[in-house]
């Protein structure tokens, strides 16, 4: 059961590391989500854009994010930094915040950026196939160690063979799910 659980777990990590990275990819209308983790140069170290750490971040409508930074005198760092993080994005400094508008996604650029999605999902149901593999060698260490019967590892790696196929069916939805939001005009 040890082998099961711990494969469950590595998938579910897989998953949201997965959603995080999907929902960095745009859709056409401002998100939070598109800045939140650009680098940015500040106070002798590098940190993330995130809320919690040097700006508020949010939109004002379905085009504008607004950053406000919570120490004016990095403004300058954080537009830099959104400059370099190859996010296609202009920001523009107005007076205390920063603002940046999102322009509509051609349907060149939603195609690219279905391609972009695509590679993302694959590399992720490569990542749970390893972990398939993992949890099957274990369950044959056991079976060689013989600390578990022949029935048992049947039932184990069928187990395993199950949740690897759910977790690859909810990665599909996953796809589907933001292809649609990509392809929505």
């Amino acid at each position: 059961m040890d082998q099961i659980l711990q494969a469950k777990q590595n998938m579910q990590k897989v998953l949201e590391v997965l959603k995080t990275d999907l929902s960095s990819v745009r859709v056409g209308k401002a998100s939070p989500n598109l800045v939140e983790n650009i680098v940015v140069a500040a106070y002798g170290g590098t940190q993330r854009l995130k809320i919690v750490e040097l700006a508020q971040i949010g939109t004002s409508d379905a085009q504008t994010i607004i950053i406000t930074p919570y120490d004016e005198s990095i403004i300058g760092e954080i537009h830099k930094a959104i400059l370099e993080g190859n996010t296609g994005f202009t920001p523009v400094i107005d007076g205390q915040i920063i603002r940046i508008s999102i322009p509509p996604l051609s349907e060149e650029r939603r195609q690219q950026l279905v391609v972009l999605v695509n590679q993302k999902l694959e590399g992720g149901k490569i990542q749970v196939r390893q972990m398939r593999h993992d949890a099957m060698n274990n369950v044959k260490k056991e079976l060689n160690a013989k600390s578990i019967s022949e029935d048992d590892s049947i039932r184990l790696e069928k187990e395993i063979q199950k949740l690897t196929d759910d977790t690859i069916l909810e990665i599909e939805a996953l796809g589907k799910k933001k292809e649609e939001e990509l392809m929505a005009i």
